[in-house]
């Protein structure tokens, strides 16, 4: 028996009429009129040459070869399904959403989805931007990269950036007339504040790192703050000031020449940069290869970032 001659819509006439033992409801099931299921029934006995149902007193009973075959079609039809499910899951499986601090996003992983596109032109990225912490147990999330200390109960969490800081500015601030030359010309700059740190306590704000360097804190707090890095980053660029900056998030500034480093000097810090999921999205390769490319790029040298 060829496959491609099955009558599938027999066969599923069939099973709809077999479970209710009625053609009207079968009919309803399959939102067609009665007539079209006791025509299909019939079309099916003759093609199986056998009678599937006997009337008696306007009830439906299964004949004895109705009932053997019933539970295999039924396993049939099942099959069908999980079959459809799956093939519907692999094409779901092609979308990776992923939660990310918009510096994060801005600075450090959208300059590199180039490269991730010409590995795996076939995966769409959904890029969730935003201050807030996913839920993985209430929100449709492969995986998040938080910024932390590292303790995600419950989560598979990988570090793959340490993080440190320094002050940027503008190279404009480097030349001409009041350029910066030593510490103590930064008495006379705006500095910049990236208010986004607070909970890492090892992250120097101004005060702290002015303190250290021996240049003085009465003014520390003076200047412009932000509650994100890629503004205080952004507002550096444009020669508003000097900003204390994270090296993962001004590093492709800096290797473009938007940004300059006007001090050797840099603090490491706690708190670094984690790839969180829930255990079980391990299992999905379009997960695992993220990571694997995550990996990857946090390996390069910042010189080769790329804009898309």
């Amino acid at each position: 028996m060829k496959r491609a001659l099955l009558p599938l819509n027999a066969l599923r006439a069939f099973d709809a009429a077999a479970r209710h033992l009625s053609f009207k409801n079968a009919a309803e099931e399959l939102a067609v009129t009665p007539a079209a299921v006791s025509q299909q029934i019939r079309s099916l006995e003759d093609y199986l040459g056998v009678t599937l149902f006997k009337r008696a007193k306007g009830t439906l009973i299964l004949t004895r070869e109705a009932k053997n075959s019933l539970a295999k079609l039924q396993d049939g039809f099942k099959r069908f399904e999980e079959t459809v499910q799956i093939l519907q899951a692999v094409q779901e499986d092609k979308t990776l959403s992923i939660s990310v601090s918009p510096s994060f996003a801005s600075k450090w992983l959208v300059p590199r989805l180039g490269r991730y596109y010409q590995e795996q032109a076939d995966v769409v990225v959904k890029i969730s931007a935003s201050m807030q912490l996913v839920n993985f147990d209430t929100e449709d999330f492969d995986l998040a990269i938080r910024y932390g200390g590292g303790k995600y109960n419950g989560l598979y969490s990988e570090k793959f950036i340490q993080e440190e800081v320094f002050p940027v500015c503008s190279p404009d601030l480097l030349n001409g007339d009041g350029a910066i030359a030593s510490l103590d010309d930064l008495r006379s700059q705006v500095l910049i504040h990236d208010d986004s740190s607070v909970e890492d306590e090892s992250c120097p704000t101004w005060p702290m790192w002015l303190k250290a360097a021996g240049v003085g804190v009465d003014e520390g707090q003076r200047g412009l703050h932000f509650n994100q890095s890629n503004l205080a980053i952004e507002a550096a660029i444009a020669g508003r000031g000097v900003a204390l900056a994270k090296r993962t998030l001004a590093e492709a500034d800096l290797a473009a020449g938007r940004l300059a480093q006007p001090f050797c000097q840099s603090q490491p810090v706690d708190f670094a940069y984690y790839i969180v999921c829930p255990e079980e999205k391990l299992e999905l390769d379009k997960v695992t290869d993220f990571i694997a490319w995550l990996r990857n790029e946090a390996g390069r040298n910042s010189l080769e970032t790329e804009t898309v």
